[in-house]
């Protein structure tokens, strides 16, 4: 999957879990055979504020981008420069190269694990009350990975990336949930939704690494389920095909739609007068 669409995903799963919001059609549907229609969008299975389903949303689609650090190629390895470089070197070799380590179920665990220790660290500012100062540091990164994979700043300018990523934190240091919890939830939550979106690409990943379970010999005399199951271990329900084909352009639209029409209506209903 692209790093766009990544990106875009992560937000959109954020939001479902954290949303309910009504939609109320009865205007245009009232005269209509069908009656007045009125219907809820979102789970809302996670309760924030509404600053934190923003300030969450922003990190997910970061950590949406965070398994592609294992490739020092990658798009988000000139998110933040010379850092995010330096990273996705590191990564690439901890992980064992591209879709290993990163796209598995240990490195979900090791980076929610991450996340959970970043917001652990508040520190009280008079004035303000506890300000997350782990997961602001971490955010910068994390944001400037989802800016740079959705081209939300300029190539040329190699000091953009860090303004935003400063400015964002800063934002979401400040504006964080009070709910210890949220930050390794948005970070599982970007994390998985990353490696369920490759899963459904013919690459596959393999979620048991560092094993390696090939399939018995009967599976790859069948057509479909060689595909499914790979003889390096990769598992794939490869719906989209390719990353980036037509298949997953299709899948994104509506899903970008939804994460803007959700973020927007939420920003909405926090600032108008009530």
């Amino acid at each position: 999957m692209m790093g766009g669409h990544h990106a875009a995903t992560g937000a959109a799963v954020w939001l479902a879990v954290t949303t309910r919001l009504h939609v109320d059609l009865s205007a245009v549907t009232s005269h209509t055979p069908l009656g007045p229609v009125t219907f809820d969008v979102g789970l809302g299975l996670l309760h924030v504020s509404p600053l934190g389903v923003v300030a969450g949303a922003l990190v997910t689609a970061g950590a949406a981008l965070v398994p592609d650090a294992d490739h020092r190629n990658a798009t988000i390895a000139h998110s933040l420069p010379p850092v995010s470089k330096a990273l996705c070197i590191g990564m690439e070799e901890l992980a064992g190269g591209h879709r290993h380590g990163t796209h598995s179920l240990l490195g979900l665990a090791l980076f929610t694990a991450t996340a959970w220790v970043a917001g652990l660290w508040r520190v009280p500012v008079p004035g303000l009350g506890p300000v997350g100062v782990g997961a602001g540091i971490l955010s910068i990164l994390l944001v400037s990975f989802a800016a740079k994979a959705l081209k939300l700043v300029p190539d040329r300018l190699r000091i953009t990336p860090w303004i935003v990523g400063i400015l964002v934190g800063g934002f979401i240091a400040l504006a964080a949930p009070q709910e210890e919890g949220w930050f390794p939830q948005a970070m599982f939550l970007g994390v998985a939704a990353h490696i369920v979106g490759d899963a459904l690409t013919v690459g596959g990943v393999n979620l048991l690494w560092p094993l390696s379970l090939r399939p018995p010999k009967a599976f790859r005399k069948i057509p479909v389920l060689a595909s499914v199951w790979s003889q390096g271990g990769y598992m794939a329900v490869p719906l989209l095909g390719k990353a980036g084909s037509f298949r997953e352009w299709l899948l994104l639209v509506p899903v970008s739609l939804y994460t803007v029409w959700a973020l927007g209506t939420t920003v909405y209903q926090t600032l108008a007068p009530r």
